[in-house]
């Protein structure tokens, strides 16, 4: 299957997905999230056992692309409400995904990439690695990863990251639980196939069985969250406050916010 976004490649029962979009530092676009979903369901057939997530270049994800900030200012509620019905569709489709998922992280994950970052089973960071919930710093929500957030660091920490919008380090996400291990820039994809080592080692039944449980243990709980964060996604689109927040971010200056 051929990709423009991204590269999918097989190593025996390793399948590794890497955002090929090195000049935009790997922007989420919506034609990203297309090729993801559509690699993510082709790392599904059985072939594959363990799944790599990772960048191309000096970043992993960057966030989402200007080219799609810009476009978002004045649709309809009913195309922000699909927008985010399908943010939280990947979102949720990677955090349930069947497989063992390693999240090699090799610069900067912004926003959506903190997401993808973390949502994984392990996550693998550089140590200049950057991570960030930005949304709140440009008139946006950080509605739908806050559900999966609540569930990792508790709610006092996402409280922090979600109203601060401040950007944290590698060592600071491994401290409060959302990066697994710090590994040399050299060492980084070395390692991550080590792991993946490591888990083909064990039952792949086992495997199977254990995510699948892991998944409906939280399936409730997140189906009423990611409901409501997707409702809050798209109404924050029709303030001013949205967008101003999206045309000072394009225009490089500081907003000028109207909405209480």
């Amino acid at each position: 299957m051929d990709f423009k976004t991204l590269q999918l490649t097989f190593d025996g029962r390793v399948a590794t997905i890497t955002l090929n979009r090195p000049d935009k530092r790997n922007a989420i676009s919506y034609e990203l999230i297309e090729d993801l979903l559509a690699a993510l369901e082709e790392v599904r057939r059985p072939k594959a056992l363990v799944l790599i997530l990772t960048g191309a270049g000096k970043a992993f994800c960057s966030g989402m692309d200007l080219e799609n900030l810009k476009a978002l200012i004045g649709r309809s509620p009913e195309q922000s409400l699909k927008d985010s019905q399908i943010i939280a569709r990947l979102l949720r489709t990677l955090y349930d995904f069947p497989k063992p998922t390693i999240a090699a992280v090799n610069g900067a994950a912004i926003a959506g990439g903190t997401g993808l970052a973390t949502l994984c089973d392990f996550t693998l960071a550089v140590p200049e690695a950057k991570f960030g919930y930005t949304e709140v710093k440009i008139g946006f929500v950080p509605a739908i990863v806050s559900a999966f957030l609540l569930r990792q660091v508790g709610e006092k920490v996402a409280r922090d990251l979600l109203l601060s919008g401040r950007l944290f380090d590698a060592e600071e996400a491994q401290r409060i639980g959302l990066v697994t291990e710090i590994v040399s820039t050299e060492n980084l994809m070395a390692r991550t196939r080590e792991l993946a080592a490591q888990l083909m080692e064990n039952s792949p039944a086992s495997l199977l069985y254990t995510k699948r449980l892991l998944s409906e243990a939280a399936r409730e709980e997140l189906d009423r969250q990611i409901d409501a964060s997707v409702r809050e996604n798209a109404a924050i689109r029709a303030t001013a406050d949205f967008r101003e927040g999206i045309i000072s971010f394009l225009e490089k200056r500081k907003p000028k916010w109207t909405d209480a």
